[in-house]
């Protein structure tokens, strides 16, 4: 989605977390930058926030033919595990067209110093066309963009329909992910009589809206019915509700339509 390069760092074999993975797995460290490589392009070509939909750490030891890499890769801080999504933190940082064009910037920035001969006019002549080309694709694709996701409203209107739930008190940036997920989840995505869910973002609020009272139509979520097992002492929360088995446990088993 973001393009056909990934940033790494020049020094990033020395990096602490390389040298704790190499020696977690007894690996040579070129290896582990060659597995970091496949990760972090992996989340490039089909993630747009730092979600990895449909990859457990199995999927990707898998796909990487390397058991436990995606377990160190957690060990260390570098990757998430929630359900059966990845999540890679501080995306933006790294990742995506954001980050893409800080570094491009920075680049600029820097041959121009090296070259102070040359007007700022000339050093942006100096840029690939490759980088040019990458610039003009994501201002085509500027206008298909998705309106903002407004986490504090929909955390609003959860602690309003669903008072009884835990309150959230940190709106860290993993569930931020979180409910931009399902955010854009409702934003493309269809009903099963082939009707969008929403087209704009007052529908998605809407859906919001009807999704948590749904969830309080729920007598599982909302403890109306006794719990055991596995489940004993459990209680339901917005973390639970943003997951895919949370989804499901609303939409799928309660009767008000959403």
């Amino acid at each position: 989605m973001a393009g056909d390069w990934i940033k790494m760092r020049a020094d990033l074999v020395t990096h602490p977390k390389v040298v704790r993975i190499a020696s977690a797995l007894k690996a040579d460290k070129l290896r582990v930058i060659g597995g970091l490589h496949a990760v972090w392009s992996l989340f490039d070509a089909h993630s747009a926030d730092g979600i990895l939909d449909g990859y457990t750490a199995d999927a990707l030891d898998d796909h990487l033919g390397w058991p436990g890499f995606c377990a160190s890769m957690v060990k260390v801080g570098w990757l998430e595990e929630h359900g059966e999504s990845l999540t890679t933190p501080r995306f933006d940082e790294h990742n995506g067209q954001s980050a893409k064009r800080r570094a491009q910037e920075t680049e600029r920035k820097r041959l121009a110093r090296a070259t102070p001969e040359l007007s700022a006019p000339d050093a942006d002549k100096k840029r690939s066309r490759e980088e040019k080309r990458r610039e003009e694709v994501e201002t085509d694709t500027s206008a298909a963009k998705l309106p903002t996701c407004p986490h504090a409203e929909i955390i609003s209107l959860y602690h309003e329909i669903l008072p009884e739930m835990a309150a959230v008190r940190m709106v860290s940036d993993v569930r931020k992910r979180a409910i931009a997920k399902v955010w854009n989840w409702t934003l493309t995505s269809s009903t099963p009589e082939g009707d969008r869910r929403a087209t704009n973002r007052d529908q998605a609020v809407a859906w919001f809206r009807r999704y948590f009272e749904r969830a309080r139509a729920n007598d599982f979520l909302m403890g109306r019915t006794p719990k055991t097992g596995e489940h004993a002492g459990w209680a339901c929360d917005l973390d639970f509700l943003l997951t895919d088995k949370g989804m499901k446990q609303v939409i799928e088993k309660t009767l008000v339509a959403a």
